[in-house]
Parts: structure tokens; C-alpha cells; sequence
């Protein structure tokens, strides 16, 4: 059985593009996988108050789940030091495959869920390495679409 499941990133966005983005495609829970979820540049997506806009404007609930995010070592080799995005691919593939998140996370669970991130586009953002990697262990279960 398929499960659906949506990812999106909140930067080059709009705080009304975002929460319409979620709010069409139903969403029921936005799933923050970044490492820092707190910092003053997220704006509208900071940990300490999206919760509230995402229950207010979308119905939705929040959860952070940082076993979904690469390590501070990978962020900075790959984002500040311009680092190459085939080894960060590797790099976060092998630490999902050692934290074995197929076997601690339920696929039932990503049901009406939206992973969220900071990147604008997923093809370089570990939102869609993750979905990539639970595919491969859960048979293609998931169905994603990219907000």
C-alpha cells in the first residue's frame, strides 16, 4: 500500500506561499528534519513559532525529528566549506544506514506528513535523500511529491 508523503523547503518562499502550499495538499503533520530549526534566519519557520502557524493556517501538526538530519559536520563540509553534493549523498546515506531509521521510524507514521527543510528545490537537499533511503528499505512505499 502506498503512502503518501510530501517534502517542502521554506526559503525563496513567502510565508503565505508555504502555509498555502501545505494547507492545499492537506497535509496533516510537518515533520522538521533540520539539524537547527531555532536560528533568526528561518523566519517564519523557527521552531519556536511555527507550530502555532502551521496549527492555525493549516491544521497541521509539528513534530522535529532530527534523526532525519545529517550531522553539523556534513552542513558545514557541504555548505560553507562548498563542499561536493555526491559525498554528502554518501556521507548522510551511510549515517541513515547506521542509525537504521527504517527500523525506528513506522512508514505508517509518514501518512499526510510533510518533511520539511530549508532548501527551495530537494535535488540537493537531504529531504529527498531521506525519502530516497526509505524507499529503498520499505519497497517503495512512499509516494512523494515535492511542495
Amino acid at each position: 500500500m502506498q503512502i503518501d508523503v510530501t517534502t517542502i523547503g521554506f526559503t525563496q518562499s513567502t510565508a503565505a506561499d508555504f502555509f498555502g502550499r501545505i494547507r492545499q495538499a492537506g497535509v496533516k503533520r510537518v515533520v522538521d528534519i533540520r539539524l537547527h530549526n531555532t536560528s533568526q534566519l528561518a523566519g517564519f519557520a523557527k521552531a519556536s513559532d511555527l507550530p502555532y502557524f502551521l496549527k492555525q493556517l493549516c491544521g497541521a501538526d509539528y513534530m522535529h525529528q532530527p534523526l532525519l538530519a545529517p550531522t553539523e559536520d556534513m552542513l558545514t563540509s557541504f555548505k560553507k566549506e562548498k563542499g561536493d553534493w555526491n559525498t554528502l549523498r554518501h556521507r548522510f546515506m551511510s549515517l541513515m544506514a547506521e542509525r537504521q531509521i527504517e527500523a525506528r521510524l513506522e512508514a505508517s507514521a509518514f501518512a499526510g506528513s510533510c518533511l520539511l527543510c530549508s532548501e527551495a528545490q530537494p535535488h540537493q537537499c537531504h529531504r529527498q535523500l531521506v525519502c530516497e533511503y526509505l524507499n529503498g528499505k520499505w519497497g517503495g512505499r512512499l509516494a512523494v511529491r515535492h511542495l
